[in-house]
């Protein structure tokens, strides 16, 4: 297979009777670094794999294992101390192994542009071996660098195949090879243990894919007797000693697997039970397709002029791994045209990919008419919408906002205000809409991709590496949401023929099980309709009191007054999440880059485990934030006990920089704090005069956010986690509305301008509970420490 062909994942992997001369055959210029990503779950063999290419390399070609597990000092670290490894090594002329799970498409992303700036060759090895091999594996090892065995590590592995995501060569990646078995593992390696440091190997993807369902039922699993007979179904247990780490650095919510856990990995075999049932039942048949068939829209192809080539091979190749994860579901592809170029390259390009085509399959028609018109049935549809979730502009969008008529437009409202390019937001279609009554749509997936034209906002400049990358995150986005619909109304179907069997006095062992998949499903698409997806410009100009930033711009803006991003406190096993939108992912955006960060004067301090920021909206005269650099930790509901020594070290930090702004003015007092629900993703820690001496402070929200029990001292919040597992978290938004009084005599006052006034000539002491634990710092209280 030449360089440009693409690849096809049914390629028959390279002889391993002569690696270097395929090294050779494609060799152009040579001389390259390989950044080699591995993929994989937990003991599938990454370790291996890579000592064995590290230990075995006769060529002369230098490589480097990077490991998460290890990489702080023998101990689990952070990506960010992965990637500065690997950078350094690549520097020095060095290939890298990254051996991580990388299981998923944003794992991989941060590896794969590190190789390309360094312009390394990039390559992907999937160790793609059935999930009770993994299983069977990763159970009975002992003595693992990252302490993932035993039981904890079946349902690690299990949960983390749910988000597989499998590698494409459009993430960037010049070659990808499928290993399903020891054998094309044991090729891969003399593939390269034989690559020279002048050699590069043909760009493409080779091997076979693992086939039939990604992962089986994990309490299944463990009732099986004899596990030795899993592995010896592998054939040569080339990896059978295997005690390397194989963990992605799980979070501590990884590792302290609850119970309720069990519930949503058997949702997959749930489903498949489900299916078999409904096949069987005579009269319903016509109806399960239509409530798991999606139709929808070649996205930024029309008015925002996607390249149509590009655009298909991303169709192709998310709807392809979609359906692999979810054998129930069936995707359409509609246009109007039946000259269609986008149609006739995604049926091609599925044809040669060999996706089966009652499942994928493309139709010509109006996507607002497909069963009056076209006799095709579809619950579900997609809308190639605009940023502002509005009607017009044409197109398929008017379309269906037309068909739907008002209801669609209010009950978009309720769900969101805006979209940002790659995401998607599910809308439940009123029973009162004309397209619900007259074609049976139950729901709108409003999705939007990247522009590539110049005369419409937020044009990319021809960027296609950036443009892919949003594309691909829309469709995955889109189809998860599609997934979650599914599985919301299979749930449903599972109570009622749970409630039919109870009446007639038949149960089964899966009985209960089945209900507590449909509560669950239910109660997550509950919450999704009821947390908007973004901020609109208006509360963002209402909240940092200044310019909002353009609505797709990435640079920083201020950390000020909450949105409520949970529903739910701490007590609750479901925790519903507000999807961030690109003006609260800045701060994040900055504790993973913070190079790439604009304004850089406004750093003052950086280390491995956090950054220190001046707020850029300050409410005081001094205001700076203390940012977490660990990934995943977005808000203070994600603190758990492993991270206090962290809290305490930002706290450490916070009293450091509050003692050197008293040293330059003794009048100020601090506190160290947190919002209970923050607008900014990334947790960070306020460090905040109590003077409010600011023109940035013109609000209740503003005010009130750092006022009441919504900010949480620091004191406060990491005893509560070292006693409880977890701080309180007052999300009661009302908190932030109440009226305006004095932080010190708690006097009440009109409007911001007459308490700024009040509060620059106060002189009462604070709040008794304040002066208590060191809550407020001061020169006296520094001193006292001192002392």
């Amino acid at each position: 297979m030449g360089p440009g062909a693409g690849g096809s994942a049914s390629s028959p992997p390279p002889p391993a009777a002569s690696p270097g001369v395929e090294a050779k055959e494609e060799e152009k210029g040579g001389g390259k670094q390989v950044v080699l990503v591995l993929v994989g779950p937990p003991g599938s063999g990454k370790s291996t794999f890579a000592d064995a290419v590290v230990a075995g390399s006769a060529a002369g070609r230098p490589w480097v294992r990077v490991c998460q597990d290890t990489i702080g000092n023998g101990k689990a670290g952070t990506k960010i101390q992965c990637l500065k490894a690997a950078a350094d090594a690549l520097k020095e002329g060095k290939s890298v192994l990254i051996d991580r799970c990388n299981l998923e498409r944003e794992q991989r992303a941060d590896f794969v542009k590190l190789g390309s700036t360094l312009h390394a060759d990039l390559h992907a090895i999937v160790l793609d071996l059935p999930a009770k091999v993994c299983i069977s594996r990763a159970v009975s090892r002992t003595g693992h660098e990252g302490n993932l065995q035993g039981g904890k590590a079946a349902l690690v592995v299990n949960r983390m195949l749910q988000k597989k995501e499998t590698p494409l060569l459009t993430e960037g990646f010049s070659r990808i090879m499928f290993c399903n078995d020891d054998s094309y593992i044991k090729k891969a390696i003399d593939l390269y243990n034989a690559l020279g440091p002048s050699d590069s190997l043909p760009s493409g993807v080779f091997g076979q894919k693992s086939k039939g369902p990604v992962q089986v039922g994990i309490m299944k699993f463990l009732k099986k007797a004899d596990a030795s007979n899993v592995e010896k179904s592998s054939g040569t247990k080339l990896m059978s000693s295997e005690s390397k780490p194989e963990q992605q650095n799980p979070s501590p919510n990884q590792e302290n697997v609850e119970a309720g856990v069990s519930c949503s990995m058997e949702v997959e075999q749930e489903v498949n039970n489900k299916k078999e049932v409904e096949e069987r039942t005579s009269g319903s048949v016509a109806s399960d397709i239509s409530s798991r068939t999606l139709a929808f829209p070649s996205i930024s192809t029309a008015d925002f002029q996607f390249d149509l080539d590009r655009a298909s091979d991303i169709i192709v190749d998310t709807a392809a791994d979609f359906l692999q994860k979810f054998d129930n579901m069936r995707l359409v592809l509609v246009d109007l045209s039946e000259k269609s170029r986008i149609l006739s390259l995604v049926k091609q390009k599925a044809s040669k990919k060999s996706i089966d085509s009652s499942r994928f399959f493309t139709f010509v028609g109006d996507i607002t008419q497909l069963r009056s018109k076209g006799g095709l049935q579809c619950s579900v549809i997609a809308n190639a919408a605009n940023w502002r979730l509005k009607p017009g502009g044409g197109g398929v969008n008017a379309a269906i906002f037309s068909a739907a008529g008002e209801s669609l437009q209010h009950a978009t409202k309720k769900c969101a205000d805006a979209l940002r390019p790659g995401t998607s937001v599910a809308v439940p279609l009123p029973s009162s809409s004309p397209l619900h009554q007259q074609e049976g749509v139950t729901h709108v997936i409003h999705v939007l991709g990247p522009n590539m034209n110049p005369m419409r906002p937020d044009y990319l400049k021809n960027d296609y590496t950036k443009g892919s990358k949003i594309l691909h995150d829309a469709y995955n986005s889109l189809f998860e949401n599609f997934a979650s619909i599914v599985m919301s109304h299979m749930g449903k179907r599972n109570n009622e023929s749970g409630a039919e069997k109870s009446a007639s006095g038949a149960t089964s062992p899966n009985d209960t099980k089945m209900k507590r998949e449909g509560s669950h499903g239910s109660e997550r698409m509950k919450k999704h309709k009821l947390i908007p997806s973004i901020m609109t410009l208006k509360q963002q100009h209402e909240r940092t009191g200044a310019n909002a930033p353009n609505y797709h711009d990435n640079s920083m803006v201020s950390s000020d007054s909450p949105d409520q991003v949970r529903e739910g406190d701490r007590k609750g096993s479901v925790v519903a999440r507000k999807a961030w939108g690109s003006w609260a992912q800045s701060l994040y955006e900055l504790a993973m880059h913070p190079e790439k960060y604009k304004n850089s004067d406004s750093i003052l301090e950086t280390s491995d485990e956090y950054i220190v920021l001046k707020d850029l909206y300050p409410k005081a005269k001094r205001h700076v934030l203390v940012i977490s650099r660990t990934d995943g930790l977005d808000s203070l509901a994600d603190a758990k006990t492993e991270h206090v020594p962290l809290l305490r070290m930002m706290h450490s930090t916070g009293v450091k920089w509050a003692q050197k702004f008293i040293e330059e003015d003794a009048s100020l007092v601090f506190r160290l704090g947190y919002h209970s629900v923050p607008s900014m993703r990334q947790l960070h820690l306020h460090i905040i005069s109590q003077d409010f001496d600011s023109a940035s402070l013109k609000n209740k929200k503003h005010w009130n956010s750092f006022t009441t029990s919504f900010f949480r001292d620091s004191v406060d919040v990491i005893e509560e986690i070292e006693q409880h597992g977890a701080a309180t978290i007052s999300n009661d938004e009302k908190v932030l509305t109440m009226e305006l009084r004095c932080h010190r005599c708690r006097s009440a006052h009109p409007n911001i301008p007459k308490l700024k006034s009040h509060i620059a000539n106060c002189k009462s002491p604070f709040p008794s509970h304040l002066l208590q634990k060191d809550r407020l710092l001061s020169s006296t209280t520094l001193h006292m420490d001192c002392a």
